[in-house]
């Protein structure tokens, strides 16, 4: 398909607006650009059939099942767009005074209030841009609790080596060395903990349910053994689906965590953004939280600034708009229908796992919560059929393939994450298609998918001399 730039040509663009009466005003030559800017030259017409088309050719929840495990790509409800449009949000600018945004800051304070309640956390900012930016954030509200203790020798943070790929690099950019966690069936080794705590440790990275959609059973004494040796616990929620209304990572003994809107609370996930990494703490590291907060004072909402603040992770306040949808999803579903969506997100992960059996083989054979890992090692093994082989094969369905390859520590790992979302229906026809995937030849899978306008990728090629900027012909 051709970009905007291959189907434009000179003069043949439209121009709908009167002649300017503004004069004309010379800018300095140091300012000007030294080459074109190569804006496309096309009809209005010309411009929606171009997107159109490139619509057609795109994926996404509405088309179809996407189990793509812990992103939680489920539907979004058409009724969080209404308010999410209405003129007093979307005309806001993030300049305007304080007393001017009254609504919009009783926007922030009830989703906070709401999300406070659901994790069992104290205060909470709006600032983190979405997950791992939340998770930086934590980190480094964790580094400046240590260094106002005068605590320097905490240099470490402990990591499962089930977590998501984020939680090092987040620790790693804050300065930390991280140290892996060994599994034990799934669930955290008690005992490698206790071995690797001491008082060079900051803290403990988790998440749970992990991502093996494991709840660890532990976890009371997981917390309780960090805390004796004066860590901190940081609680990954960027997927809260499975325990929303049953658990709360504050009654699990965790510090602080991060929460996305877009994977829990029916915000759209907009190709990388607009998302919200939600930082919520308990009352002693609050003061830590990225400057500023909104609280109600005297009748009215304001902006209020700590001194012992990390300081701004973003420019402006949030995404605002993700926070209004946010807040219209719980708000529509209320406390009952929250915990609904939890317990039959729970549910559909776990009739989908058994209904795969016994063609394929769960890596932990435990009751899932809301996603579940396939290890696919013994039909690479039999049949020489991958699961990049198995992923690429949904595509001939109609299906978009689920997470692969993670996590690490699963070879030939499929991650499926049905959501709450679907109906039985949908679950049934997709572990028919999987069951009748893996019958087929290997060589027919090696080349999958094959119905499709563009057959497999040289993914490898494609990592290591990736094109990331159209070159414009001279």
């Amino acid at each position: 398909m051709k970009l905007l730039f291959e189907l434009s040509y000179p003069g043949h663009g439209m121009d709908y607006l009167p002649k300017c009466e503004v004069k004309d005003y010379k800018l300095d030559e140091k300012y000007l650009r030294k080459i074109p800017s190569h804006l496309p030259e096309l009809s209005e017409v010309e411009v929606v059939r171009h997107y159109t088309n490139l619509e057609k050719e795109t994926y996404g929840v509405n088309n179809g099942f996407y189990p793509l495990g812990s992103c939680t790509m489920k539907y979004n409800p058409a009724a969080l767009e209404v308010t999410a449009n209405y003129e007093g949000f979307t005309e806001l600018h993030p300049f305007e005074a304080e007393e001017d945004v009254q609504g919009a800051l009783e926007v922030y304070d009830r989703l906070g209030n709401y999300l406070k309640e659901i994790t069992g956390m104290d205060n909470l900012s709006f600032l983190p841009a979405a997950g791992a930016h939340g998770e930086f954030t934590g980190m480094l509200m964790i580094k400046k609790y240590f260094e106002l203790k005068k605590d320097s020798k905490r240099t470490k943070i402990i990591i499962p080596d089930s977590a998501h790929g984020t939680n090092p690099a987040s620790a790693a950019m804050c300065g930390y060395e991280v140290i892996t966690l060994p599994s034990k069936d799934g669930y955290v080794d008690l005992a490698e903990l206790s071995k690797l705590m001491d008082d060079t440790v900051a803290g403990l990275m988790l998440t749970n349910p992990n991502t093996l959609g494991l709840y660890d059973p532990g976890i009371l004494e997981i917390t309780k053994i960090v805390h004796q040796h004066g860590g901190l616990v940081y609680y990954d929620g960027a997927n809260l689906n499975a325990i929303m209304g049953y658990s709360r990572p504050g009654d699990m003994g965790f510090d602080l965590c991060h929460l996305n809107l877009h994977k829990t609370f029916g915000t759209p996930h907009g190709g990388g953004g607009p998302g919200a990494g939600v930082i919520a703490s308990k009352e002693f590291l609050a003061p830590y939280l990225p400057n500023p907060l909104v609280e109600k004072l005297d009748g009215e909402y304001t902006f209020v600034f700590s001194k012992h603040s990390i300081g701004k992770v973003k420019r402006f306040f949030g995404n605002f708009l993700v926070v209004v949808k946010a807040l219209t999803y719980v708000e529509l579903l209320g406390a009952e229908g929250l915990k609904d969506a939890s317990g039959n997100a729970v549910l559909n992960a776990n009739y989908l796992m058994r209904k795969l059996e016994p063609e394929f083989h769960c890596a932990y054979d435990h009751t899932c919560m809301h996603e579940f890992v396939l290890d696919l090692s013994k039909l690479k093994e039999e049949k020489d059929i991958s699961a990049l082989d198995v992923a690429k094969g949904l595509i001939d369905y109609g299906v978009h393939p689920p997470t692969m390859y993670f996590p690490m520590i699963v070879h030939e790992a499929l991650m499926i994450e049905p959501t709450e979302t679907e109906g039985k229906e949908t679950l049934d026809n997709f572990s028919k298609d999987l069951k009748e995937i893996i019958k087929k030849d290997a060589g027919e899978l090696h080349t999958a998918p094959n119905t499709t306008k563009y057959s497999r990728l040289d993914e490898v090629m494609a990592a290591r001399h990736p094109v990331l900027a159209y070159e414009f012909k001279a």
